[in-house]
């Protein structure tokens, strides 16, 4: 069986699950010192993840195997879904208000500015988040970790930037949740990001950590950045100026969509 072929059988494979941390570590530990070997020997810097990184199990799955092919966008627009600035509600970007009670945790406000290649601001982009509660659980029928659900928090929101290409969400500050890559496997606490461009077909999606997680070395998703830069870029930092007196601890976070300093962006199927 090829190596290809083996990774693919264990994306499938439920036992796949019995690889222990110290395997999947090894793992990441020479693919990273493969490709910083490349880089010293003249390669380019990898500002975006590998679509294929056997730590990560089924990301062979995870991704195109046959060629893209163009489509006609305006063909595409006459049956997508539309959106204009007064669909979004200011409230919507306030995670904490959609329900009758307030919700459990540690509330937060994630803050920061859209940009593109060259620093400019990005106005008028939509945004959309989603994220576990507290205890690390989604409102979503697949997602059964024993961890409990809070009726005050569904987890999800949105925002337009304004014309300094700014955004603001307050927030549950989300805790790690297992994922069955592996034997152990955990996921660092995370809030996704989708964002939008002019039109449904320019969708972009990310995520955002929170600094000091002691997963980030043993998270194969995260580690399929092979660059560390370009993984730190995907890291938040605290903010005191936006934090609230008695009320939220503050994080700010830059969006930068193009570029050498580009924030890592997802493949759409990848839902962890």
């Amino acid at each position: 069986m090829s190596t290809e072929n083996a990774i693919q059988a264990a994306a499938l494979d439920p036992a796949a699950t019995a690889d222990s941390q110290e395997t999947i570590n090894a793992e990441i530990t020479d693919l990273h010192a493969a490709y910083r070997q490349t880089v010293l020997d003249g390669a380019a810097v990898e500002t975006q993840p590998r679509i294929n990184f056997a730590p990560y199990r089924s990301s062979l799955l995870r991704h195109p195997t046959k060629d893209l092919h163009h489509t006609d966008p305006e063909t595409i627009e006459l049956y997508a879904p539309a959106f204009g600035e007064r669909d979004v509600h200011a409230l919507e970007s306030d995670l904490t208000i959609q329900h009758n009670g307030e919700p459990i945790g540690e509330r937060i406000v994630v803050a920061g500015r859209v940009l593109d290649g060259d620093g400019r601001p990005v106005a008028g982009q939509l945004i959309e988040v989603w994220q576990a509660n507290a205890a690390g659980r989604y409102i979503h029928k697949r997602d059964q970790h024993p961890a409990p659900i809070d009726p005050n928090f569904t987890g999800v929101g949105r925002a337009i930037t304004g014309p300094n290409g700014e955004y603001k969400f307050t927030t549950i500050k989300p805790a790690p949740y297992p994922w069955k890559n592996h034997h152990n496997a955990w996921r660092p606490a995370h809030i996704h990001f989708s964002l939008f461009g002019t039109d449904f077909t320019q969708r972009m999606i990310t995520q955002m950590y929170f600094p000091g997680d002691p997963l980030f070395s043993l998270d194969p998703i995260y580690q399929a950045i092979t660059d560390a830069d370009a993984r730190d870029r995907l890291v938040a930092t605290y903010d005191h100026s936006i934090t609230s007196h008695e009320w939220a601890t503050g994080y700010n976070w830059d969006i930068v969509l193009t570029g050498s300093n580009q924030t890592w962006m997802e493949d759409e199927e990848g839902e962890n």
